[in-house]
């Protein structure tokens, strides 16, 4: 059985991840971590990661960029495998995932539903067929209380896209101060913010007389929610490294 914990678990995902693991007869949770603390749950929760020295084989974090280092230190210490689900990470602070993954496994992904990483796939061969004959737009839209724009998804997306063209692509995230055509060599990424969306990617590839659509709209959380567990139990036995939805993939097909 795998011993979990989750980090931001008073969250919203936090309590989705709660929900689907107390069905799992694999795993079980044994602390929680959350800035607020709480008395309420079946587990213990801790307001600080450094409070809890219990077991904990694999923690999956849903919490915010700025929890990172008490995480990542706490998992060093007692080495523990991480599944990091969050987003709007700065270059410094996926440096320092990159340098722990040499000593625990990491898995990183800006997004953890099954469907948005198969899209990707779809999005590489699309671009390695399409190549330069086609533009590349990605929109992409989120519930307002969302704070990082563009979101983390569509930056995978649109790296997807990168990989495949014949081409280095700049990418152009606003056009209203931007007085001239569409560059050949851009990738557009639009951000839209409103109501509940949970998630909607579309990216766009639009060539001479005619466009191609590849769409992906997650109809709940639960989605991201369903991955980031899976993604434990991938992790369970794991050698050090850093790991993605890629290397999940792999192991299920």
């Amino acid at each position: 059985m795998i011993s979990l914990v989750i980090s931001g678990c008073n969250g919203h995902m936090g309590q989705v991840v709660e929900s689907i693991c107390s069905a799992d007869g694999d795993i079980r949770i044994t602390a929680g971590f959350d800035l607020l603390g709480s008395t309420d749950r079946d587990f213990p929760v801790f307001s600080s990661p450094a409070q809890f020295s219990g077991e904990a084989d694999v923690a999956i974090d849903f919490s915010h960029p700025s929890a990172l280092d008490a995480l990542l230190s706490w998992a060093l210490e007692h080495q523990v495998a991480l599944v990091l689900a969050t987003t709007g990470y700065t270059q410094e602070q996926l440096d320092k995932i990159n340098a722990a993954a040499q000593r625990i496994p990491i898995f990183r992904s800006a997004n953890m539903s099954l469907g948005i990483n198969v899209l990707m796939d779809l999005i590489r061969r699309a671009a390695t067929v399409l190549g330069s004959n086609y533009d590349v737009e990605i929109v992409e839209r989120h519930h307002h209380r969302k704070v990082d724009a563009p979101s983390g998804t569509a930056l995978m997306l649109a790296a997807a896209a990168a990989d495949a063209l014949p081409y280095e692509p700049e990418y152009v995230y606003e056009r209203q101060s931007v007085r001239r055509p569409r560059g050949a060599r851009e990738i557009g990424i639009s951000s839209v913010r409103g109501g509940t969306i949970v998630g909607d990617h579309e990216v766009i590839f639009a060539g001479r007389d005619e466009v191609i659509e590849l769409r992906h709209s997650a109809q709940s959380r639960e989605v991201f929610a369903n991955g980031a567990v899976q993604a434990a139990k991938f992790l369970s036995g794991k050698a050090p490294g850093l790991y993605s939805m890629d290397d999940l993939l792999a192991a299920i097909l």
